[in-house]
């Protein structure tokens, strides 16, 4: 009974985010016939990137046996921390909202604000899964901070796809140059200091609505 709980409350969780990824996919097509322009169209591809830490952590849910291995946890959770910044990423798509427009202002900022919460969930129900994981060999507190820590890490990604232009997949591409970034940032902190300090506000913000979602959870309606 609790299985076929489990299963129908991960069916509900996918054509929920299966309806607003179409939504999104919907409105930028719309703007894309309406204006002729392929503004924003790149968002669907962010999106698809948002997804895939989802997708990762879906597939060992379905399949529990992985989580009884540790060396397959742990490969799981450094592919999803590897793509987890796409999620939260999309939020500063929101640099590219101009007044000058084909469309009017307020439709842009909703399809950026639409395409932004969908990716933001996708990476919020992925850690909500890694979580439950994780509990299962660690005390529920250390998973929290685990979670705090890695909405950190993750913004530190952020910082690294936005201002640098890395991708997740350059960590095999070109891991020497990644690195090398990484490795001059941490060593040299105060000399990057948009570096952290965008990392430090923007984990601050994410651990804002961590914590907001575990507060509305909690409530009995």
């Amino acid at each position: 009974m609790f299985k076929l709980l489990k299963d129908m409350n991960r069916l509900h969780e996918t054509v929920f985010m299966g309806g607003l990824t179409l939504f999104c996919i919907g409105a930028s097509i719309f703007r894309w016939l309406y204006t002729g322009t392929l503004v924003f169209l790149f968002l669907n591809w962010n999106l698809f990137l948002a997804w895939i830490p989802w997708a990762l952590t879906s597939v060992s849910m379905v399949k529990p046996k992985i989580h009884q291995s540790k060396l397959a946890v742990f490969v799981l959770l450094i592919f999803w921390l590897l793509f987890f910044p796409n999620a939260p990423y999309i939020f500063t798509d929101l640099f590219h909202l101009r007044l000058q427009s084909a469309m009017p202002i307020w439709f842009d900022l909703i399809l950026i604000l639409s395409f932004a919460w969908t990716g933001l969930l996708f990476g919020f129900l992925s850690l909500w899964d890694i979580e439950r994981i994780m509990c299962k060999k660690m005390k529920r507190p250390w998973v929290t901070l685990l979670s705090m820590i890695l909405l950190f890490i993750g913004s530190f990604g952020v910082y690294l796809g936005r201002y640098l232009r890395w991708n997740s997949w350059d960590i095999i591409t070109e891991p020497v140059e990644l690195m090398y970034d990484i490795g001059q940032r941490v060593m040299n902190p105060l000399e990057y200091q948009t570096t952290w300090g965008m990392t430090l506000f923007m984990g601050l913000f994410l651990n804002m609505i961590y914590w907001s979602f575990r507060v509305i959870r909690k409530r009995i309606f």
